[in-house]
């Protein structure tokens, strides 16, 4: 069994027993060469689906000419507002993928996280997930992302599994999702400053441990890449720019 303060103490992930089993499976090409100062940046956007993600992959993302990419992406195209049926999901992010490779960027790619239903259900239509319901559409998200890892040999990070089990999803003030108790808000679906910091914590744990390149890293998605802004906000772009610089 995992426990959260595993996940936010700096280094001590590497003492999971079978961490990187069973969370990303990978097996780094050349061993990554230690960086004296890395950049890392946040090119998130609030409310961005895969389209959105498209338009502006080249100027927020290839025109940094990154040695790493950091991905998640399929919240929003998922939900009624910004919809994009799976099959056309999959697509976009193929092309995004690719046109991260051919620039010779290393991919990490994240599963979408969990959500709060209850929460989820106040902003948008129950009715909408139907007939899968709203966790088979969010599997069948993340079942996409491991497919596209797969066909790319590329490293995938369940996120997903990893705040299914330690994130306490629900109405407690100790949810890593924000919540009414913590927040104020019935949000149920972006991390609280404290799940930004495990996000940081484990993205910062795959890199050491799959020797991945870091010299400099673009954290490309939407609202849970955006957090607060910036990367010395809250956000995991901020928290992970913190763990490569120590």
């Amino acid at each position: 069994m995992m426990h959260r303060r595993t996940f936010l103490q700096t280094g001590l992930l590497t003492t999971s027993v079978a961490f990187q089993e069973k969370y990303f499976s990978w097996k780094p090409a050349v061993k990554a060469t230690p960086i004296a100062d890395p950049q890392v940046i946040n090119a998130g956007v609030g409310g961005n689906n895969t389209i959105d993600l498209l338009k502006r992959i080249d100027q927020d993302c290839l025109s940094h000419r990154p040695d790493l990419t950091v991905l998640m992406a399929g919240t929003n195209d998922m939900n009624s507002v910004k919809y994009v049926p799976l099959p056309q999901y999959e697509k976009n992010i193929r092309s995004i993928v690719k046109q991260i490779m051919n620039i010779n960027s290393q991919v990490l790619l994240m599963t979408i996280l969990p959500a709060y239903e209850p929460y989820l259900f106040t902003r948008h239509r129950k009715e909408f997930y139907e007939p899968e319901g709203y966790q088979e559409r969010n599997r069948q998200v993340n079942d996409v992302i491991r497919k596209i890892a797969a066909d790319n040999k590329l490293p995938v990070l369940d996120m997903h599994h990893v705040f299914e089990k330690t994130g306490n999803i629900g109405t407690d003030a100790d949810s890593l999702l924000r919540n009414e108790a913590n927040s104020g808000k019935t949000d149920g679906l972006h991390p609280t400053p404290e799940g930004y910091r495990l996000m940081g914590v484990v993205v910062y744990e795959a890199i050491m441990q799959l020797q991945l390149p870091h010299n400099k890293v673009v954290c490309f998605g939407d609202s849970i890449t955006l957090g607060d802004g910036g990367v010395s906000g809250k956000s995991y772009p901020a928290a992970l720019k913190r763990l490569l610089g120590s």
